[in-house]
This record gives structure tokens, C-alpha cells and sequence, in this order.
């Protein structure tokens, strides 16, 4: 048997130089912002922004072999004040002996850094004495000292598309240096385009199930990877995902738009990518729950009963079956009619209150207070009767569903309602 090298594929198969780098064309392409600055050896201190295996902290190292300068390492979650400091000192003393080229002084996971330990590295960051490059994969526009950030610039990186992936897997497979060329496992553009999209964008989970799945291959005596031997080795497709990163709000937030818009099909997708990645079902509920009001409202009233007993059955139910009741909610909101009068309504009254409207309540709503005339003994079950001080106009029924009937009923009873917004 063809022994392989023990250490992982994505760490042998990481790029020597600009072109074997993968992926992030709007960074990296020719002409493109930091390829331009990398080659010009001007990259200034910077934060690679983006999710795990998308190519940060290769991308650090490849800026420092292409510029000819030292890299000092340090990780965010272990380091000390002191040894920033001695990090720093490290950085002058290179820059000196350096003729006045300074080093890169590369921090993972810069996020989790506090305010005293990202002030260690200001000076230094402020007079050049090293170009500082942060990967994070939160957000650093929210995550950073503002003092910091605002002497870097930030850079996105993406998940990858499949067919980027696809020449990085060919390599990989047939390379007999740094690859798995001696496996001498084929296979075609279709079954490793089916790897790299079951990766979710990640390149270390593309070359990880990649080597998987030709270890397998060649350990059992074949000579061909197919879809077959792959879903056997690595199973399902790899869900990104992160209850509290970026993903969980992009997730949720696609899945509302989906519903005010329309759309049925997209909403339950992005609820199924919800519940595969684990998110906690009452949230989801929530978020039902308030789509409800806020963007189905009184054009279908009841909109908000189909959500509010859908999160009572789902979190009495639980998972898997739970993903049935949740579908339904989704699928009957995103198939009715829309309005948002209410919430456009309590937030007109609530900015009117924020600005000191604040009308007395009259006297004879009050409790005990004279003058009140009761509803009930008209026959219309309705009376002529001020209901504020200065009577003012916040809700504007909608069009549609069963709003239509409302705004039909309240222009009976009140002139205001007849008038345009």
C-alpha cells in the first residue's frame, strides 16, 4: 500500500505563490485591490475578514514571502500584554536590521483581543514600525477598537463557489509532490464539483473530504472516486453555519425577507438551513411570531394565530418533527396577503410621544368621569365620541386581504378615514 505524508492535505496543498492562490477574485485577480498591493510590496496593516477555510491565513503568509518580510505569529486567544510587548520590541529590531522595512506582525482571531491589548499595538501601528494583518471571522466593523480599526483597512473574504474549487481539487488529486498523485485515484470534473459544493465555500473541508474520500478508494483496491465512495466516506454536505456569527443573522434575516416578499420556496429553504445547523427552534418562533404582526398583519389576522400555535406545537413537539409545524407557518405567512399598517402606525405614535406629545387623557374616558357614552345601546354598536384630545391620524389600512374590509368599515364611522395619507 502507497503510504501518504501524515500531514493533512490542506496544510501540503497551500499555494507557494500568487497564482496557486484560490478563490477571493475581487482581492486576488489580476489588477485587483490587494493582489496590486501585495506585488507592489505596499500592503498596509489590514484585517482579513471572513468565514473558517477561505484562505486568511495562507493569504498572510503568501503577503509575506511575496514582500520579503519576517512574519511574527501570535494568536488572539492565548496572548498576553507582555508578550505583545516583546512582539512589538521584536518588530523594531527587525526593522532596524531591516534597513527600515518593517515586519508583519500577523494576530489570529484579532477579535478576541481587549481594549488593553489592542492599545499595546497602536503606537507601533500609527508610526510603522510593524504592518499589523488580523484574521477574524467576526465582524471587526463592530468587534475592534474603533481606535485601532481605524488605522486598518478591512478586507472581505467570501466562501468559494464550486467551480473555484474545482482546479485546486484536479491539483490536488494529481499532484505527486504535495498531492495524491501517488494514489493514482481518477476522477471526473462532476464528481469533484459535487465535493466542492458539499464544502459550503471551505477550502480546508474541500481538500479534507477530497483526501478522505481517495484514501478510501485506494485503501479498498480501486482506481476511480465517484459520488458513490464519496457519500460514503464523508457523508453529508458540510453546513456553515454559527448561532452566533454572521451566518445566524444572514440565515434569519433571508428567511423574513423571504416571507414579506412572497416567497414560499425561499422561506422554507432558509428555514431548512436553519434547523440543519442547530438553531435554537423558539428563535426561529420568534421571528415567525413578529413577521406575523409586522408583515402580514391585518390582512390576514389570522396570520399571527397560524404563528403563535405554531410555536406553542413546535416547542411542545421538538425535532424532528417540529420542522413540519415550523414549514407550515412559514410556507401559509409568505403565501398571504401583506401589511404593515400596524407597525407603521404604533411607530408614528410612539415618534410623536419621543417628541413630547403627550395629549391628557379626557375627561370622560376616565375612570368615574361623566359625559361617557356607552357603545353598546347604539344598534350600530357605535357612537359619535372623542376619543383624544386632538384627534390625530397614525393607522392607514392597507389594500389587500382582509384589511380591505376594515378600512370600508372605519370609513363609515370616521371622516379622517376617508382622507389620503
Amino acid at each position: 500500500m502507497i503510504k501518504t505524508s501524515d500531514t493533512p492535505l490542506a496544510e501540503r496543498m497551500r499555494p507557494q505563490n500568487l497564482n496557486e492562490y484560490c478563490g477571493q477574485s475581487h482581492l486576488m485577480d489580476e489588477g485587483a485591490p490587494l493582489r496590486s498591493l501585495i506585488e507592489a510590496g505596499r500592503v498596509p496593516s489590514c484585517i482579513l475578514y471572513g468565514p473558517p477555510g477561505v484562505g486568511k491565513t495562507t493569504l498572510v503568509r503568501l503577503i509575506a514571502k511575496c514582500t520579503e518580510r519576517s512574519l511574527l505569529e501570535i494568536n488572539a486567544v492565548t496572548a498576553k500584554v507582555a508578550e505583545l510587548r516583546d512582539l512589538v520590541e521584536e518588530a523594531r529590531r527587525l526593522k532596524t536590521m531591516g534597513g527600515g522595512t518593517s515586519a508583519l506582525a500577523f494576530v489570529d482571531e484579532l477579535y478576541h483581543f481587549n481594549s488593553s491589548q489592542q492599545n499595546v499595538l497602536l503606537p507601533s501601528v500609527e508610526k510603522g514600525d510593524l504592518i499589523l494583518i488580523g484574521t477574524t471571522t467576526e465582524n471587526p466593523r463592530y468587534e475592534i477598537n474603533k481606535t485601532l480599526l481605524s488605522r486598518m483597512v478591512v478586507f472581505d473574504l467570501q466562501p468559494l463557489a464550486a467551480p473555484e474549487l474545482l482546479p485546486l481539487l484536479r491539483r490536488a488529486l494529481s499532484d505527486g509532490e504535495r498531492g495524491l498523485g501517488k494514489l493514482e485515484i481518477q476522477a471526473t470534473d462532476e464528481v469533484l464539483l459535487h465535493i466542492a459544493a458539499s464544502s459550503g465555500g471551505d477550502v480546508r473541508q474541500a481538500l479534507t473530504r477530497l483526501e478522505a474520500s481517495a484514501s478510501f478508494v485506494a485503501a479498498t483496491g480501486g482506481t476511480t472516486l465517484t459520488d458513490e465512495s464519496v457519500a460514503r466516506t464523508v457523508g453529508s454536505a458540510s453546513i456553515r453555519f454559527d448561532r452566533q456569527g454572521d451566518d445566524h443573522y444572514s440565515i434569519i434575516s433571508a428567511m423574513i425577507k423571504s416571507i414579506r416578499g412572497s416567497d414560499p420556496d425561499a422561506a422554507v429553504y432558509w428555514l431548512a438551513r436553519l434547523l440543519a445547523g442547530g438553531e435554537d427552534i423558539r428563535f426561529i418562533c420568534r421571528r415567525i411570531l413578529i413577521s406575523a404582526a409586522e408583515d402580514i398583519g391585518l390582512a390576514d389576522p389570522g396570520a399571527i394565530q397560524v404563528a403563535a400555535s405554531a410555536t406553542y406545537a413546535a416547542d411542545m413537539t421538538g425535532l424532528p418533527e417540529a420542522r413540519i409545524i415550523l414549514s407550515e407557518a412559514v410556507i401559509y405567512l409568505a403565501s398571504a396577503p401583506k401589511s404593515n399598517s400596524a407597525y407603521l402606525a404604533v411607530d408614528k405614535a410612539s415618534a410623536e410621544i419621543e417628541k413630547g406629545e403627550l395629549q391628557p387623557v379626557p375627561r370622560h374616558l376616565k375612570p368615574g368621569g361623566s359625559g361617557y357614552l356607552y357603545p353598546h345601546d347604539d344598534p350600530r354598536h357605535w357612537l359619535p365620541q372623542q376619543y383624544m384630545e386632538k384627534p390625530k391620524r397614525y393607522y392607514y389600512p392597507g389594500e389587500l386581504g382582509y384589511e380591505q374590509h376594515i378600512g370600508a368599515r372605519l370609513r363609515k364611522f370616521w371622516r379622517r378615514f376617508s382622507e389620503e395619507k
